[in-house]
C-alpha cells in the first residue's frame, strides 16, 4: 500500500496547516506528502519543500482521478461551495468517486459534529458525503470539526464597535476550537493512522456560550459588550436591515440555531489525543487577537 498522503485544498488555511504539520510536527517526508489545490501557484512555498504539488478540481472528475492515482490516502478537505444548489455535495461526491476509481486505499474526509441531526444549513452535504465514503467499503478517517475559533471574528468585530451583539444562540454552548489544533489533530491521524475506519469528533478543551465569551471580550479589550437575544426570524430581519446579501441569511442565522440547541457543544477529547499538545481555550484566542478584535 502506498503510504503517500494528498491534502485537497490545501493552499487554504486549513488544508496548508494541515500539511505543514505533517512536514514540521509529525515529521513525515515530504517525498510521501502532495499538496492539492485548483491553484497550484499558491503552492510554491511547499514545493520548495519537497512536497509534491498536483492540481484538484472539484469540477474535474477526470482530473481529480489523475491528482489521485498512486496516493495511499487522499484528505478531501470540504469546499466552500455553499450556493444552496447542492454544488458542495456534487463536489465531494465527484472527488469521492475519483478517489475509488484511483485506486486510492483510504479516504479522509473533514466533516462536522452531528452531521446526522446539525441545524447548521450545509449539514446535508457533510452527511451525504461521509455517507458516500463509506459506500466505497475503503478504509476512512473521518474528522468532525467543531466551530473554528477564528470564527468568532465573523461577529466579534463589529459587535465590539456597537456595543452589542446580536445573536439567537441563547444559552447555547459551543465547544470552540483553534484552527491549528484541527489541523494538528488531523496530521497526527493521517501520519499514524488507525488499524480500522474511525470518526473523530474534534473540539476544544470547553464549551461556552455568548456571555461568557462576551464578559471575556470585555475584561480583555476593556470595551463593553452586551448580548442582545434575539429569535430567529429577529436576528434574520436585522440582518437583511444590515445589508447582508439575502442568500446567505439563513446560513448565518443557522449557525446560532445550531448552537442554541446544543449541536456544537459535543466533546471530545480526540484532538488533544491525537496531537499530544494542550489545546488553545478561547479565553487564550480572545487575549491574542485583542489588537484585531478592537480595532
Amino acid at each position: 500500500m502506498s503510504d503517500t498522503i494528498l491534502v485537497t485544498g490545501a493552499s487554504g488555511h486549513l488544508g496548508g496547516l494541515i500539511v505543514r504539520h505533517l512536514l514540521d510536527s509529525q515529521h513525515v517526508d515530504p517525498s510521501r506528502i502532495i499538496a492539492a489545490s485548483r491553484n497550484t501557484d499558491k503552492l510554491a512555498d511547499l514545493a520548495m519543500r519537497g512536497v509534491g504539488v498536483r492540481k484538484a478540481d472539484f469540477d474535474d472528475a477526470a482530473g481529480l482521478e489523475k491528482a489521485f492515482a498512486g496516493v495511499g490516502t487522499v484528505l478531501i478537505v470540504s469546499t466552500d461551495a455553499l450556493d444552496g444548489a447542492g454544488t458542495r455535495l456534487r463536489q465531494h461526491k465527484t472527488a469521492v468517486s475519483a478517489a475509488q476509481k484511483a485506486g486510492v486505499k483510504r479516504i479522509a474526509y473533514t466533516s462536522l459534529p452531528n452531521a446526522e441531526t446539525s441545524k447548521v444549513s450545509f449539514a446535508p452535504d457533510h452527511l451525504g458525503t461521509e455517507q458516500a465514503i463509506k459506500a466505497t467499503g475503503l478504509p476512512h478517517l473521518i474528522f468532525r470539526n467543531n466551530w473554528y475559533q477564528e470564527n468568532l471574528f465573523m461577529s466579534l468585530p463589529q459587535a465590539l464597535k456597537t456595543g452589542q451583539w446580536y445573536t439567537s444562540a441563547g444559552d447555547g454552548r459551543t465547544a470552540f476550537i483553534a484552527r491549528d489544533d484541527i489541523a494538528a489533530a488531523i496530521a497526527a491521524a493521517l501520519a499514524n493512522p488507525p488499524a480500522t475506519s474511525t470518526t473523530y469528533t474534534l473540539s476544544g478543551p470547553e464549551a461556552v456560550d455568548n456571555k461568557t465569551i462576551a464578559g471575556l471580550v470585555s475584561q480583555i479589550t476593556g470595551k463593553p459588550l452586551q448580548v442582545i437575544d434575539l429569535n430567529d426570524e429577529q436576528l434574520a430581519g436585522g440582518m437583511k436591515a444590515a445589508g447582508l446579501p439575502e442568500s446567505i441569511i439563513p446560513t448565518l442565522v443557522s449557525f446560532d440555531t445550531a448552537a442554541r440547541v446544543g449541536d456544537l457543544s459535543t466533546m471530545s477529547d480526540d484532538a488533544g489525543r491525537l496531537s499530544g499538545h494542550k489545546l488553545r481555550t478561547v479565553r487564550e484566542f480572545l487575549e491574542a487577537s485583542k489588537g484585531a478584535l478592537a480595532g
